[in-house]
């Protein structure tokens, strides 16, 4: 399962070269609290994969996110 699909749906084929980010890289790369960060995850703003009780970002949804924040503040 990918970062960004149901249960159910298959994973992108180039998944071996996604890089994941915990919650405190992205808050750190971000220059945000884990909070903020937690936030996006639970509001669906920033897709994110479960690991145990974790969450696990990919760094390229991180670059989407804050390329389109950045449309969007404009």
């Amino acid at each position: 399962m990918s970062a960004n699909s149901e249960p159910g749906q298959p994973a992108p084929q180039n998944m071996g070269q996604v890089r994941f980010l915990t919650v405190a890289e992205v808050a750190k790369l971000m220059r945000v609290s884990k909070m903020t960060v937690y936030r996006l995850v639970h509001a669906g703003e920033l897709p994110a994969a479960r690991v145990g009780r974790s969450f696990r970002v990919a760094e390229k949804d991180v670059h989407n996110y804050l390329q389109h924040a950045y449309h969007d503040a404009g």
